[in-house]
């Protein structure tokens, strides 16, 4: 049976080699990372999933967008927000992802995925909204 970390790596290949331009391999990132995070995380790495997945789920950013908002904040911040994040990070799993097809039906449960972590995390909502207004004046 694969780990957790295979099937992710299976999954980067495949949205890295996806055609569509709105770059799914970033929600992937976020998802996975936000849903994995631990005590030797990087703050960078938290914040930047947070962010992607607030700007996919609640303001209908594509992965290409979520990626140049990564891009802007790290040209321009260099200290990085500490997130407390909660044991249950969402029941829906890279595995369960992974498990769907390829296609049109993958794509959605990626979606789906980084719904399902977002609502997990829906404490970090207001520190990453004002995060974001701060810094690039995104509402």
């Amino acid at each position: 049976m694969p780990t957790d970390e295979e099937l992710y790596n299976d999954l980067a290949y495949y949205t890295l080699a996806h055609p569509d331009p709105a770059f799914i391999h970033q929600l992937l990132v976020d998802a996975y990372t936000a849903q994995r995070a631990d005590a030797t995380t990087k703050p960078i790495a938290i914040t930047f999933a947070l962010i992607g997945l607030y700007l996919v789920v609640e303001k209908n950013f594509t992965g290409k967008q979520v990626q140049r908002v990564h891009m802007q904040l790290a040209r321009s911040r260099q200290m990085w927000p500490s997130f407390s994040l909660p044991d249950d990070r969402g029941t829906m799993t890279v595995g369960d992802v992974a498990s769907v097809p390829p296609g049109v039906e993958r794509d959605a449960a990626i979606y789906q995925w980084c719904a399902a972590v977002w609502e997990a995390l829906l404490g970090s909502r207001e520190s990453v909204a004002a995060l974001l207004r701060n810094e690039l004046d995104i509402r």
